[in-house]
């Protein structure tokens, strides 16, 4: 009789699914990114370089304790639907988003907006005009 160990099943079971939430933490960032940069969105407002840098500041964004997915936005934001959006939660979460990203701004994308935004087309074109900006957040504009 060739018993094995239990322990590599239990281990697999438990680290898969973590590799999995990891794998996907970036994937409506690079889904937004691929959408703009393929000129499915039309003429992009800024140079294509700045989403680029946009999209390493939406998968860092994506990271966030309360961000449940992020996006890149057409205009230059960043969109990201909270796990939670209490206004605790939320203060917190941009607070965290401006300190390590003082140059940005950050969009909540509330409910009523994905009950419209079903696509990513749709998601990429929402405006983060409303949305102040991390840098007048912290006084310097």
């Amino acid at each position: 009789m060739n018993r094995r160990s239990p322990w590599p099943w239990l281990l697999a079971a438990c680290v898969l699914p973590a590799l999995a939430g990891t794998a996907n933490a970036g994937e409506s960032c690079a889904r937004s990114r691929d959408y703009l940069l393929g000129g499915l969105a039309g003429e992009l407002p800024q140079a294509p370089q700045s989403y680029k840098q946009l999209f390493s500041i939406c998968t860092a964004a994506s990271d966030l304790s309360n961000v449940k997915d992020a996006f890149i936005l057409k205009d230059g934001g960043i969109g990201v639907v909270a796990k939670n959006d209490g206004v605790a939660a939320t203060a917190m979460t941009l607070s965290d988003f401006c300190q390590r990203f003082p140059r940005a701004t950050l969009r909540f994308i509330s409910a009523k907006d994905l009950a419209r935004a079903k696509t990513i087309a749709q998601t990429v074109t929402l405006s983060s005009g409303g949305a102040t900006s991390c840098r007048k957040i912290q006084g310097f504009s």
